[in-house]
């Protein structure tokens, strides 16, 4: 197996970047049917909501994602067939720079954090993951409460991604890699699971505490994938894992932009290489 690995490396390197150029290059409602093409399933169950109308001054759904891989809120677009905004605090500006839809930094500031979600639900639906932190294992770690006082519109979201050869990190190492050894696999999958709208009667707007209704939306995710629910929190996660409470410290600007730049000479290149094809 370890041969076997070691040989598939070039081409799974091959393949990961035609995996990651259509969500970048192509309108998200055909990325779905590309990854097809690509020996790359996404399996959607449920049934998804339609799209807010800002028009109507209709208020735009959160929905709340399990968090598998950074590539979640990507394949919640996918599913959908429209980009849906996502809320992040850990992705590397390489991420972020090459990301098909738009993602919006937090910074743990609790008030700051809740007047930006509110101020982007006006403008639309929106993604959040607020288990704050990726989870490799079959289950789910501690809610974040605070989408629950932002918004009654709550959709839960059961993500569920499957590989056979490469994996990502759960605490250790540089996690801005995992989706490339997602991609690199030979035949990858994702799954989508719509569940069923919060009700307005379990929701704060009905009296029910933010505390209550994150652990029920918690709950519900879990009994779909039949996962434990636990209250480690991503402070806990990272301190049993890796030593440290999973902080990130913001690179400076001037390096962010060098970054940018070293990745416009790669897709460039790329573009050359694959343009005779």
């Amino acid at each position: 197996m370890a041969l076997l690995t070691i040989l598939w490396l070039p081409i799974g390197f091959f393949l990961a970047c035609l995996r990651i150029a259509p969500g970048s290059l192509l309108p998200m409602p055909v990325v779905y049917y590309a990854f097809w093409a690509l020996c790359f399933r996404v399996t959607v169950k449920g049934t998804p909501l339609p799209p807010a109308k800002k028009s109507t001054g209709q208020s735009g759904v959160l929905f709340i994602c399990s968090h598998r891989t950074l590539l979640d809120p990507i394949f919640l677009s996918t599913s959908l067939r429209h980009p849906i905004p996502a809320v992040t605090y850990s992705v590397s500006r390489l991420s972020e720079f090459i990301s098909p839809i738009k993602t919006v930094r937090l910074n743990r500031d609790r008030a700051k954090d809740a007047a930006m979600i509110k101020k982007l639900l006006e403008e639309g639906d929106l993604a959040i993951c607020p288990e704050g932190t990726s989870c490799q294992e079959p289950f789910l770690l501690r809610f974040s409460a605070l989408f629950a006082e932002l918004t009654d519109e709550l959709v839960p979201v059961a993500m569920v991604n499957k590989m056979s050869m490469f994996h990502g990190t759960t605490a250790r190492g540089w996690k801005g890699m995992d989706p490339y050894y997602f991609f690199m696999n030979p035949s990858p999958e994702y799954e989508v699971t719509f569940l069923n709208k919060l009700p307005n009667e379990l929701t704060c707007g009905a009296g029910k505490s933010s505390h209550e209704v994150a652990n029920y939306i918690q709950r519900v995710i879990a009994a779909s994938l039949s996962y434990d629910i636990t209250s480690f929190t991503r402070k806990d996660k990272y301190k049993a894992l890796a030593g440290n409470d999973g902080s990130v410290v913001e690179k400076p600007i001037y390096a962010a932009t060098q970054q940018s730049h070293g990745v416009l000479i790669l897709i460039r290149f790329l573009l050359v290489f694959l343009d005779p094809i």
